[in-house]
């Protein structure tokens, strides 16, 4: 082979290896730990090399880096005396242009492109060539993380605490495009990763809304209480709301009614007595441990703020559980694509996220369309009273002179739909 050929076939090899380490970087940086460790488990041994590999990814990206420099080095001389060879004293100008465009095509964009789409499986496949490497340039990488500890030191820059949470639920919505999960175990997932953020303030039944039986009131206005209404608990209190004194369940009435006897008190179970600023999760361990099933909900003053029962707790998780007693409360009518009525009682987390808008003032403490509706007008309205927020344009249509009941929201087109269409 003349000297020529020689050059050509060099470029050939350095240019794999140039395209090699380029996968091999790319692959280790996007694999994720998680199928790798399912892989480990599943009996791949090399899985696990890989695994301790990326322990020190530091020492890995410097090998790597260190490696396709070296050959991307070489490349680009080999290819200058090949065309200085051909063309004389314009070979490096040539040479440039044609090493360029190869490590550009194949040492760079095609195996990047290749290890991003298979990443675990190059990084399995490449494992004994990266160790392999590590070793040989162990002298060199040592050096340059000397170098990079003092660059560290010199120029300090403090690193945000990663919020564990919502990367977790960014790699569940990734799992769900990319087809490995079903949108209802997606859901169930964020739900609960999300779960030990929830606020009793978040879940709770608020007091105008609590169906109650004071401990005097006769059995005939207790059994029309249960008759009217399909709860099989209900609380009790004594004199008034702000002092419940536990709850009765409706299997124990209807045994005092079998026996005769009118002694409410006697059936009158304890409840368990929470803050609005308590976490559910922690409410949950309490309630479990105290057996019971309903906890009161007091505000600053010690008086009623609502109640929250486990049936609540555990709809944050698998979303709302019906019987074929519950008389189901749609919040959203839709008129048209663009225009929805909404029940005040919604709440309005829910309605940001159908609408697919951020809320500037979810720290305000409001937790219905109705309460958001009067924190932006800034009093309780009156029916015909409207705002704009964002892209939405909010019309109260019926309200009383305490809340609001009902909305109609319509959707408005944006400068940006306008530019798209």
């Amino acid at each position: 082979m003349n000297q020529a050929g020689q050059y050509i076939l060099a470029i050939i090899v350095l240019v794999f290896f140039s395209g090699l380490f380029s996968a091999i970087e790319t692959a280790y940086s996007v694999a994720n730990k998680i199928r790798l460790k399912n892989m480990y488990s599943d009996g791949e041994e090399k899985a696990g090399e890989v695994l301790k590999v990326l322990e020190n990814f530091d020492r890995f990206l410097v090998t790597a880096l260190i490696g396709n420099n070296v050959v991307n080095i070489i490349t680009a001389t080999v290819g200058t005396l090949l065309f200085t060879m051909w063309v004389g004293t314009n070979g490096p100008t040539v040479s440039t242009a044609v090493i360029t465009i190869l490590v550009l095509v194949f040492g760079e964009i095609t195996p990047k492109s290749l290890a991003k789409q298979f990443p675990e499986k190059v990084a399995i496949y490449t494992v004994g060539f990266v160790k392999l490497v590590q070793v040989l340039l162990t002298p060199i990488t040592w050096l340059m993380l000397g170098w990079q500890w003092i660059v560290s030191k010199v120029i300090h820059i403090e690193e945000d605490d990663p919020d564990i949470a919502d990367e977790l639920i960014t790699m569940v919505d990734e799992a769900e495009k990319d087809g490995d999960l079903e949108e209802h175990e997606s859901d169930l997932i964020s739900a609960a990763i999300e779960f030990n953020d929830l606020e009793v303030m978040d879940v709770f039944t608020p007091r105008v809304d609590i169906i109650a039986v004071d401990v005097n009131d006769p059995i005939e206005k207790i059994e029309e209480v249960y008759r009217m209404n399909s709860y099989s608990r209900l609380p009790v209190y004594e004199s008034s709301i702000d002092h419940i004194i536990g709850v009765i369940h409706e299997k124990d009435f209807y045994e005092l009614i079998y026996r005769n006897q009118t002694s409410l008190r006697k059936i009158v179970k304890p409840v368990v007595y929470t803050s609005p600023n308590t976490k559910i999760s922690q409410l949950l361990k309490k309630l479990q441990t105290n057996k019971t099933h309903m906890a009161v909900v007091l505000d600053e003053f010690g008086g009623t703020d609502g109640i929250i029962t486990v049936e609540d707790i555990i709809e944050e998780l698998v979303g709302e559980i019906w019987d074929e007693h519950d008389i189901v409360e749609e919040f959203y009518t839709k008129i048209n694509d663009t225009t929805y009525l909404i029940k005040g009682d919604a709440e309005v987390d829910d309605m940001f996220d159908r609408f697919d808008i951020e809320d500037d003032d979810e720290d305000e403490g409001y937790i219905s369309v109705s309460g958001w509706v009067i924190y932006r007008l800034g009093h309780i309205p009156e029916v015909g009273e409207s705002f704009d927020y964002k892209n939405l344009h909010v019309t109260v249509t019926e309200a009383d002179q305490r809340t609001v009941l009902q909305v109609k929201v319509t959707i408005q087109e944006t400068e940006t739909d306008k530019e798209d269409e």
